[in-house]
């Protein structure tokens, strides 16, 4: 690979970057980024300020017409943003094009969280007490009780977690405490009572692998739908559906917005609004079974009946 301005500038972003940011987000920012540098390198471009807005949204159609999602395109926006910002920091760029380029727009799919009940009942199936097991069962509360993104819970080290709150570091590096509730404290303590047959000497992962070290993303995404398989759910489950799960629970039945939005670690409020939509369903549908007024009557009038 040649070492050009272009280079040595995405490499300096990304080690500014990993000194406050997760590892999972360095890591896709460096392949978004990756993606971009070869895109201008096709061009003979081979420094980042010759990026402007044009370029950008050339890059953008080029990535849609290679069929990426709207969801991927909007994070390789936010990657060239966060590029463009560095070098206006670092005084290579007058502005950043990016904040010139919207965000593609989002499909407006709502999340499908799991019933409370079948939820309930994927989570008391009896085990087999094996330290795998324990493991999974202690992943699945901790995800459901605090709302905790994958990277989230697969980041955490032994001593971020409290007697009765854990700390996480959040999308841009951000760190936040939530509360961990008594069902997952069970579970996480009855895990640390056999984490010493599976944890490598000096690991200090909260949640390991069998060969003793932090166990990945994919395998927790894994090992969580082999559970809920095993357990009788018909569905997919996956970490990101318990997130979505504890959230419209916890907004059911507190109407709390802020606090939700703080206890899933976001930064804006609107990205916790699409809850209130969730809410605004369950609400319309208890109303119009409830409400007297609110349905057609089976028994259609005949018109003498005025």
């Amino acid at each position: 690979m040649a070492d050009t301005p272009l280079r040595r500038q995405l490499d300096a972003c990304l080690d500014a970057l990993a000194r406050s940011a997760s590892p999972a987000t360095v890591a896709a920012y460096r392949h978004d980024l990756e993606a971009l540098a070869a895109f201008l390198e096709a061009l003979d471009v081979t420094d980042a300020t010759a990026l402007d807005a044009t370029l950008l949204r050339r890059f953008l159609g080029a990535e849609r017409s290679r069929g990426l999602a709207p969801r991927s395109l909007a994070r390789r926006r936010a990657a060239v943003a966060h590029l463009g910002d560095h070098l206006v920091t670092q005084g290579q760029l007058a502005h950043n094009p990016a904040r010139l380029v919207p965000t593609p727009r989002q499909p407006s799919h709502l999340p499908k969280p799991l019933d409370v009940d079948q939820l309930a009942r994927l989570l008391d199936t009896p085990h087999d007490d094996t330290p795998l097991a324990l493991r999974d069962q202690a992943m699945l509360e901790l995800f459901y009780s605090s709302g905790l993104r994958l990277a989230e819970l697969a980041g955490l080290d032994l001593g971020d977690l409290d007697n009765r709150r854990v700390r996480v570091l959040g999308k841009g590096g951000k760190p936040r405490q939530v509360p961990v509730g008594h069902r997952a404290r069970q579970a996480l303590d009855a895990w640390l009572a056999s984490r010493p047959a599976l944890a490598a000497p000096g690991e200090t992962a909260l949640f390991v692998g069998q060969r003793g070290g932090r166990l990945g993303h994919r395998a927790i995404q894994k090992r969580l739908g082999e559970v809920a398989r095993r357990r009788g759910l018909p569905e997919h489950l996956h970490p990101h559906r318990l997130r979505h799960s504890f959230a419209s629970h916890l907004l059911e039945s507190s109407q709390d917005l802020r606090a939700v939005q703080e206890l899933l670690g976001h930064a804006n409020l609107s990205t916790t609004q699409v809850y209130t939509q969730l809410d605004w369903q369950h609400l319309a549908a208890s109303y119009d079974a409830a409400h007297p007024r609110a349905r057609r009557r089976q028994d259609s009038s005949t018109p003498g009946d005025a």
